[in-house]
């Protein structure tokens, strides 16, 4: 998707919001690597932040994160060659003073340097740092990612995207979701357009149902006071999971470029039927109104359950569930297809045919990236008894496995390029807020839950007459 790293022009990454939790988790290293690998060698990172530092001390808080979240090892040399790359400026400076330091970095890159201004910054405080831009002129020769929730409902996302638009181009925006940079998120590409297999079984004449199921066993982490303007739906569903929806149920792109992709997974928004408060489980942990910052009487939802349908030829009367929540037994990102089962038996009673459910492909997002086929074949031995066998695919299994990029780079290194094939586009959050309007209309009761527990019971009348694949009834095989 990306294009061929000997066409990327030398880059200077203005990250705001980078004394914060996920330039330390994530962006910092991610931004190291690259650096230190033929993808983006000529990279100069301009660290701004409320906090008043010298680049030095944000070099060493740099190194710091890196050695505490990294998951690969720096030697001191590739430190030294990194460090060398970075340097600090405190947005309070004001606008003059980042476009210096902006400046000066663009010295030692040469002329034809362009800038990736990165947001790392609460939704609140977006709209500040665009104009900070604009005030810098900073915007020609730039693209800038931004990082979600865009808007939190249709009239906040139109006013949001109006705003934005009044300093850049569309062309230049990156909505950005870490789900899709993924690489089992790609590989769901793959699997459908690359394969004989797979593709022409691909719609409702096969499939019986679709889950996408988000658990995650975290609480806030000290994020009340922007959880409780979010909650479960908004923070995950809007963002991650109709995006991951839409890569399950687009038509083939013309090609594999941006535009085309965009523009078949706008198809699916607009397809999508608005959703039925009826059709949604909401819950609440419970001991989520005892956390700091939490109002005593919220009824912020830290979990969601919903049925969504996609009305056009290919998956009308094929029901999509999708799942996510905090405190949950486990943190997962499954998406499970359940084929159609045959429509007679000839199996005798008792053989097993059919008793752990339809067969199922299954994509583990998660960043072991694993695939698997399930379905049913004789046990060896005398008589007709089934049992639940499965293919798996892990692609920590296979020879290219360093060469794996973690989702925060793909993104960057895309956005580097301008390919916005993994990125959202205005037309498509607008969209899937208005999918959204019925839902934040009339939004059910939350239902309390348990912590550790797969959310409330209600899930499962949601869900009937099929059942939730999570919690698996195998585990993942490991490859000897």
């Amino acid at each position: 998707m990306t294009a061929p790293s000997s066409e990327l022009p030398p880059q200077v990454v203005v990250l705001f919001g980078a004394t914060g939790d996920l330039a330390k988790r994530k962006l910092l290293s991610g931004m190291m690597h690259l650096a230190l690998s033929d993808l983006a060698p000529r990279i100069r990172v301009v660290g701004t932040s409320l906090e008043e530092m010298t680049s030095d001390e944000f070099r060493q808080m740099a190194l710091e994160a890196i050695d505490e979240f990294s998951t690969r090892k720096v030697t001191e040399e590739q430190w030294r060659q990194f460090a060398g790359k970075l340097s600090y400026v405190s947005q309070k400076a004001g606008p003059a003073a980042l476009a210096e330091a902006v400046a000066r970095a663009e010295i030692e890159l040469g002329p034809d340097a362009r800038r990736l201004h990165y947001l790392s910054v609460p939704p609140k405080a977006a709209l500040a740092v665009v104009e900070m831009l604009g005030a810098a002129d900073l915007v020609k020769r730039s693209r800038i990612i931004m990082e979600k929730p865009f808007g939190t409902d249709l009239e906040s996302a139109i006013a949001l995207n109006a705003t934005v638009h009044e300093t850049f181009d569309e062309e230049q925006i990156f909505r950005i979701d870490h789900f899709l940079g993924k690489e089992p998120a790609q590989n769901i590409l793959a699997f459908r357009f690359a394969n004989g297999l797979f593709e022409p079984i691909w719609n409702r004449n096969f499939i019986d149902h679709v889950q996408i199921d988000v658990p995650e066993s975290l609480s806030l982490d000290g994020r009340a006071n922007f959880y409780e303007s979010t909650g479960a739906f908004k923070d995950m569903v809007v963002t991650h999971l109709f995006q991951i929806l839409a890569f399950m149920a687009m038509e083939p792109p013309t090609a594999l470029e941006p535009g085309a992709i965009g523009e078949e997974k706008n198809k699916v928004f607009r397809s999508m039927v608005p959703l039925d408060p009826r059709k949604v489980v909401r819950g609440q942990y419970n001991g989520y109104r005892s956390e700091p910052g939490v109002a005593p009487d919220s009824e912020t939802d830290t979990f969601v359950a919903l049925q969504c349908e996609i009305d056009n030829w290919r998956w009308a009367g094929v029901p999509f569930y999708l799942r996510t929540g905090k405190k949950l037994a486990e943190g997962q990102r499954i998406i499970s297809i359940a084929f159609r089962e045959p429509p007679k038996s000839m199996f005798p009673t008792g053989s097993g045919v059919g008793a752990q459910g339809p067969d199922h492909l299954t994509f583990d997002l998660a960043d072991a990236s694993k695939v698997s086929l399930s379905f049913y074949g004789k046990r060896p031995g005398p008589g007709m008894r089934l049992d639940k066998l499965s293919m798996q695919f892990a692609i920590g299994e296979t020879e290219r496995a360093a060469d794996v990029l973690e989702a925060y780079e793909r993104l960057i290194l895309d956005a580097m390029h301008g390919d916005h094939t993994l990125f959202t586009t205005a037309e498509g959050i607008e969209r899937l807020w208005e999918v959204s309007a019925p839902l934040l209309a009339d939004p059910p009761p939350v239902r309390q839950y348990v912590p550790g527990s797969w959310g409330p019971n209600a899930i499962h009348q949601l869900i009937a007459p099929h059942a939730w694949r999570l919690p698996f009834e195998r585990a993942w095989r490991e490859k000897r």
